[in-house]
This record gives C-alpha cells, structure tokens and sequence, in this order.
C-alpha cells in the first residue's frame, strides 16, 4: 500500500480467476479481475465477542474502495493458493491486529460491489479490545444484533454488507450466546 496526495492506493495483488463453479480457471492480477468482472475469491470474517456483539467498522476515508461505509466484514481478496479460511485471518491481523481462530461458515456468489466474486464467509470470536490499523478504519463498535439491523438501515455500509448478514444469520450456529437483554 502506498499514499500519496491523501489518497491510499493499493499495489495489486495476484488473485485466482475462478468459475461459476468456483473452481480455479487461472492466475490474475485483482486490478484485472475487477475490471474485467472475472470471478476470484474474497475473504471475510464476522467478529463477534464473547457477549454475541458483532464487530462493525467504518473504513477509513483515504482508501480507494468504499470509503467512509460502514462494514460488518473484515476481509479482502484471497491470494493465489490461499483459502477462504487463510485470507480472513490474514486481514483479521492487518486490519484489526489480532489473531484468532478463524472458522469457515458459507460461501456465495456475491453480485454487488465493484466486480462479482465467491466471498467465503467466515466468524471469530475476538476480545473486545482490538487495535484497528488506522490506515485501514476510521472507527470501530460492537453492536448487538438488534443494534445492527437498525443501522444496516440508517448508516451507508458497504454493498454485500446486509447480504453477508441475513446469510450469516440463517447460516451460523451460535459460536457466542448473547447475553440476556443483549440482543
């Protein structure tokens, strides 16, 4: 990553093009993929604390996608040869500093935002400390669910960023009950 003129811009990264099977066709650069609307895979873990809260960020101003939206997912394009599993944990680090276990929940066909991709969501339950790389997000909060799904109304998030929810919900056995009152 490298700034300039108050703007982040992002080297490009090598991403497996995949098909509407998800399965590997060949090497390419993001930056082509995007422009192209060739499908390559995408990375994303739902945080959650031990209470159930989820994790949501607003990401920083300076980036070059979507900045200012709110997000629920941490994630990013998945590198050549790396999983679903391996590119959330590798962004749970860069974005948010930390290290948890990572766990695989559900992958679809995600059609909004700057190109289509397979996103493959994953959860972690994290501490509620956490140190966001301020390069990366302006903000951070838990929410409740009832929380959440008010602002995913009020507040301008990312596009898959509702989808990623409904899914996440009809999906996920509970890895953290929320507490009494908490939701």
């Amino acid at each position: 990553m490298s700034v300039a003129s108050g703007t982040v811009y992002v080297v490009d990264e090598l991403v497996e093009r995949v098909d509407a099977q998800d399965r590997v066709l060949g090497v390419v650069s993001r930056k082509e993929a995007v422009r192209a609307g060739w499908l390559h895979r995408v990375g994303v873990v739902v945080c959650r604390d031990r209470q159930g809260r989820f994790l949501v960020h607003r990401r920083a101003e300076r980036l070059s996608r979507f900045p200012g939206h709110h997000e629920l997912g941490v994630g990013g394009a998945a590198g050549v040869g790396e999983s679903y599993e391996q590119a959330a944990a590798r962004e749970l680090g860069e974005e948010l500093g930390v290290r948890a276990a990572v766990r695989p929940r559900f992958t679809f066909l995600n059609r909004v935002g700057l190109s289509p991709h397979w996103l493959g969501v994953c959860d972690a339950v994290l501490p509620e400390t956490v140190v966001p790389d301020p390069e990366e997000v302006a903000w951070h909060g838990w929410l409740t669910r009832s929380e959440l799904r008010r602002n995913l109304q009020r507040w301008t998030f990312t596009p898959d960023s509702r989808e990623i929810f409904d899914r996440y919900l009809a999906h996920r056995p509970d890895p953290a009950p929320p507490r009494r009152g908490s939701d």
